[in-house]
């Protein structure tokens, strides 16, 4: 996405200059420049993510009786052994589901770790199977995992979330993910009457530099993603195009 701004701009000027028209030219092409310089050198990224990751916990202050940890699929991949593994942004966040899923069950109440996350990367298996090997492996007992393998968004997390919890009664529900996605999570959640607690597994922070630098500019447009996602579940929710909001109960 930024570097289609970066093109947008470059194109815009080129138009202008086989027009004829110098002035506009330069000054799109300046544009682009001051566009990549902004974005990559740090600070549109920074303030873009700093208002999205704001007030993310990484810890819940207290259990209830009855507890799920929901934790959002970051993708998976072939690896070179030919299995399907969990993506790389995916680990931290199973990381910190375990993690919760122990500081839970230390205090005596019941815990269930949801995995929500269909096959969306096309490879034969959903995200939840996938991920679930890696949780058993870390001590999760398989008879505490709920797998919801049809989500191929983070709108049909919610979703499809939604029935599982319906019929466990949970008095507390943590949603896991990383930092820049939760806000988002926790909107879309909220629709379907689901009171979470967005609790980040990572946390993403940009470096200032006199050169542009690609990280910046993958923040950026990580963050741009999550913005846009935002905008777009009002626009239909206004439009009536979204599922129908769950009232609260």
């Amino acid at each position: 996405m930024i570097l289609t701004v970066t093109l947008i701009l470059v194109v815009i000027g080129v138009l202008f200059l086989w027009r004829r028209r110098r002035r506009a030219a330069g000054t799109f092409f300046a544009l682009s420049v001051l566009w990549t310089f902004a974005v990559g050198c740090g600070p549109v990224a920074d303030w873009l993510l700093r208002d999205l990751q704001a007030g993310m916990a990484q810890d819940v202050d207290h259990w209830g009786q009855r507890n799920v940890i929901i934790l959002l699929g970051a993708g998976t991949l072939r690896g070179d052994t030919g299995a399907v593994e969990p993506g790389m942004a995916a680990n931290g966040r199973i990381l910190r589901a375990t993690e919760l899923y122990r500081a839970c069950k230390a205090t005596g109440a019941v815990c269930r770790l949801e995995v929500s996350g269909g096959d969306a990367a096309g490879l034969k298996e959903p995200e939840a199977a996938v991920y679930s090997r890696t949780l058993e492996r870390l001590g999760v007992p398989a008879d505490d995992l709920l797998l919801e393998p049809r989500s191929m968004n983070t709108f049909q997390n919610a979703q499809f979330s939604a029935p599982l919890l319906a019929g466990l009664h949970p008095d507390r529900v943590v949603l896991v993910s990383s930092a820049f996605h939760l806000r988002r999570a926790s909107l879309y959640f909220a629709h379907f009457a689901i009171e979470a607690t967005p609790v980040r597994a990572d946390y993403l922070k940009s470096s200032y530099d006199w050169l542009p630098q690609a990280s910046n500019m993958y923040m950026a447009d990580v963050a741009l993603h999550e913005y846009i996602g935002i905008a777009r579940y009002r626009f239909y929710n206004a439009m009536g195009w979204n599922v129908p909001r769950v009232k609260a109960s």
